[in-house]
């Protein structure tokens, strides 16, 4: 498969009143042609702030993309991008779907003009053309009555119908790449099937690759090909949907894991639940960034980054438990057996 984008090194803070937030910290992905690579962690690790540096979205100031960073779309930097060049990549070959349907709509603005707003400026359409393209995506997104719905304010439309309007203006233009940053943030669980179902057969459709961008595990289960797991600003574990499911090998992971509800679980039974919080990015730690809430910590965590351990071909992973000097660890129940450095492997 062809890399449609590759992002080496980067690094991006944000310059407050309080000093100098490192909010992204040497952060490397690539993403395939056609494929779904999710982006999971919980909320201010830096997973929004990566997927809006692809597009070149992020105010400087206050935020900086450090120096040596690359974000290489089809194989040319979008840094060194001018504004013409920016103005096709966003939209026309890269689009994203914001994270609250609610409020990413303009209010003012009918829900057909919208979608058809981006195809009148990457697709050189006519205002007809474009709104009679736009009933057809609506339409294509499954909004009832599209042709009625396009003439109407984004106050109309439930939250469920926001989120499939707002997916009908990003793949309207049939871009490369589709970021979805949380598309499923405030839908209750039947329409959250819908959407992500949506967006794979869409995808299958269109041939476009996808970044998914979620703090819960649960929702890329079935769509993701590869899954990334970031904290503090650094991904921390990288394999593929079947690895991360039945073969985890952070801590961190095997929290998350623990956290998503199970079918076969006991109604009164409690979720697990991460104690402690993430480090203050304006000071990062010395050592792992998950080490103050780890319960398997080793006093080497604190001193020294983890090194990056490769599990499998498509697996890695930054955690000294992997060491192949480190003590056995038993993986929390459900989650496999013990891993053990190279024993595991």
């Amino acid at each position: 498969m062809n890399k449609i984008l590759d992002v080496k090194k980067l690094k991006i803070s944000f310059h407050t009143y309080a000093g100098e937030v490192q909010a992204v910290r040497g952060v490397d992905f690539h993403l395939y042609e056609g494929e779904t690579l999710a982006i999971v962690g919980e909320s201010g690790c830096g997973k929004t702030v990566t997927s809006k540096s692809i597009m070149r979205l992020l105010p400087t100031p206050p935020a900086e993309i450090k120096e040596g960073a690359e974000i290489n779309f089809n194989g040319k930097n979008v840094l060194n991008f001018n504004a013409k060049e920016l103005k096709k990549l966003r939209g026309g070959e890269i689009a994203m779907i914001f994270q609250d349907p609610m409020t990413s709509l303009n209010p003012t603005m009918k829900v057909g003009d919208q979608v058809a707003e981006s195809l009148i400026i990457h697709r050189n359409m006519s205002k007809k053309e474009a709104f009679e393209e736009a009933v057809k995506m609506l339409d294509l997104v499954g909004i009832p009555s599209a042709r009625k719905r396009a003439s109407e304010y984004p106050n109309q439309y439930s939250g469920g119908m926001r989120q499939r309007a707002m997916i009908a203006i990003a793949l309207s233009c049939r871009p490369k790449v589709l970021i979805a940053d949380e598309p499923t943030t405030a839908l209750d669980v039947t329409i959250q099937a819908q959407i992500m179902k949506l967006i794979k057969e869409l995808q299958i459709d269109l041939g476009t690759a996808v970044i998914l961008v979620t703090h819960d595990l649960g929702v890329v289960a079935g769509v993701a090909d590869r899954i990334q797991v970031m904290y503090a600003g650094e991904i921390i574990e990288r394999g593929t949907r079947r690895e991360i499911f039945y073969n985890p090998q952070h801590p961190y992971t095997w929290a998350l894991l623990r956290s998503v509800p199970k079918v076969d679980q006991e109604i009164k039974s409690s979720l697990y639940s991460l104690n402690g919080t993430p480090p203050d990015l304006l000071y990062p730690p010395k050592g792992c960034a998950f080490a103050n809430r780890c319960e398997f910590c080793m006093p080497i965590c604190k001193e020294n980054v983890p090194e990056l351990t490769v599990v499998s071909d498509t697996q890695t992973v930054n955690c000294w438990l992997q060491h192949k000097k480190a003590p056995k660890v038993e993986k929390p129940l459900g989650l496999g057996g013990t891993i053990h450095g190279q024993e595991n492997r």
